[in-house]
């Protein structure tokens, strides 16, 4: 631990954490946007001078994990104080357009100390469909405006919100994401202050040796050999339904562990594809939920693992092909794909929901993005959650209040889908119904998952519902777009969990 006390260690632990909760708190308090303001979709963390993550807050797990690609993209950059870098190229360290990342240097007088960083979801990057979030895009162009590693000065701020539908509410967001990375900035400062800079560098090297001791700890106590699994996606969205198949081998040896995708199907014409960054970012998250999630969120946890997927297949895809739905609903399907890997190593959940639900609506005057809970998983010794975002997403519903003041839509159901999730000694959680009523005319899309196959349950417990969409009672496909005339009514029907154990 670099001669660093444990009981010091605990403290610079829980120091960079709540630093890091208090940036999202700026940002979400600062934020224009329902996306931001009321559903949480966006992320913070705090990084070392080597571009290493060394602390995040407990928010979306698609977004930390890439989040190191997008400070190596920048850290070959000369830095100066006060000078923000700004980019969503999933070839660079994004995810999908609409996440923009905002880098801020972090110095300690003339040297650079290390890196405050936020990502939000925005609700509208530009380019040919509002929202950014295309059911049948075919190339990245096709999703919006590209940024690659910029600085972000107030004039290219304001060039680039110019480029977006609603700029000035573009731009208060991206001012929000400056505001959070400037408390990142005063509390690192203030630690350092506080405990001296030698000691705070000290601290966060052992932060990351700390939790990559407990991530191999916890992978030595697991049965070494090389455990399998596949699952698929519905369709990429350019015709007719067709599955897509994902595999992986999963090696666990001695204290580390290797997730190798190959035997996963090439990238397609459509937006299913996922940068590799986002295929770690998913790997990650699976693997710290199974093997020790109390340890301090930091890079240290990535250490151990190694992933692999070959270049050109869907989850190494090659530029320029379309990413936005790689980024919600193949993270997604790439957890749960680890998950069922390591089922034969530890015990495991039952199958969740498995997708974001993705629903865009927009017309000339407003933009409105969000994601929609479901029903998750049992485990073994307990039910599953009902109505709830985890996983990938870890977002919060839109309140009824806040889509119906700012949007021309009325909510005819929000409820808990009853009887949707699977039975079993424990029951899978339900998923949710959301019925919205257009009151003026507007574009839809959605980009969902699970609708024709359910999520599977667990040693002899039922699978849960697939999930349903329906414009005025007649269904849809999981990936749809089209328009909605005044009155007419879009229906989402999220999945249910699968349930655990035989039913009584």
């Amino acid at each position: 631990m670099s001669g660093l006390d444990p009981i010091t260690l605990q403290v610079l632990i829980g120091g960079l954490r709540a630093a890091c909760e208090e940036m999202g708190a700026t940002l979400i308090r600062s934020a224009y946007s329902a996306n931001i303001k009321e559903r949480h979709d966006c992320s913070t963390a705090l990084f070392d001078a080597a571009g290493e993550l060394v602390m995040q807050a407990e928010h979306i797990p698609v977004h930390l994990g890439s989040m190191p690609d997008a400070v190596a993209a920048v850290l070959g950059e000369e830095q100066r104080p006060g000078q923000s870098w700004i980019l969503n190229d999933p070839y660079r360290g994004g995810t999908h357009l609409p996440d923009v990342t905002l880098i801020s240097p972090v110095f300690l007088g003339e040297e650079l100390f290390g890196f405050a960083a936020s990502r939000a979801h925005h609700a509208d990057i530009g380019g040919p469909t509002a929202g950014g979030m295309p059911a049948g895009s075919r190339t990245l162009d096709e999703e919006g405006v590209v940024i690659p590693p910029t600085r972000a000065t107030e004039a290219e701020l304001e060039r680039l919100a110019a480029r977006m539908r609603a700029p000035r509410q573009r731009l208060a967001d991206l001012r929000a994401q400056a505001a959070a990375n400037r408390i990142g900035e005063r509390r690192l400062a203030e630690l350092a202050a506080r405990h001296s800079d030698t000691t705070l560098r000290g601290g966060m090297a052992a932060i990351l040796a700390y939790s990559e001791r407990r991530t191999r700890a916890a992978l030595a106590a697991l049965p070494d050999g090389t455990y399998t699994a596949e699952d698929v996606l519905e369709d990429d969205g350019r015709g007719a339904p067709r599955d897509l198949s994902l595999r992986v081998a999963a090696t666990i040896a001695g204290d580390s562990l290797r997730l190798d995708f190959g035997g996963t199907d090439a990238q397609v014409e459509g937006n299913l594809n996922c940068p590799l960054s986002v295929t770690r970012s998913a790997a990650f998250f699976a693997v710290r939920v199974l093997t020790d999630p109390e340890a301090p969120p930091s890079a240290g946890t990535h250490r151990p693992i190694e992933v692999v997927a070959p270049e050109g297949c869907l989850l190494n895809a090659r530029y320029p092909a379309a990413v936005v739905a790689g980024n919600v609903e193949t993270s997604s399907r790439v957890a749960d794909l680890v998950i069922a890997a390591l089922a034969a190593a530890r015990p495991v959940p039952a199958q969740g929901q498995g997708t974001m639900n993705n629903l865009t609506l927009a017309n000339e005057r407003f933009t409105y993005y969000e994601t929609l809970g479901g029903g998750q998983g049992a485990c073994p010794d307990a039910a599953g959650p009902s109505a709830i975002h985890v996983a990938m997403s870890n977002t919060l519903n839109t309140p009824v209040e806040a889509l119906e003041t700012e949007f021309p839509l009325r909510v005819r159901e929000l409820s808990v889908r009853r009887g949707s999730g699977g039975a079993g000694e424990r029951p899978g959680g339900e998923g949710i119904v959301r019925e919205l009523e257009a009151l003026a005319p507007m574009s839809f899309s959605l980009i969902t998952e699970r609708r024709r196959h359910p999520p599977r349950g667990r040693d002899g417990g039922t699978d849960g519902e697939p999930g349903r969409n329906l414009l005025d009672g007649e269904a849809l496909p999981s990936k749809a777009s089209g328009a909605l005339k005044t009155g007419q009514r879009l229906r989402i029907e999220t999945p249910g969990g699968g349930g655990h154990g035989h039913p009584d």
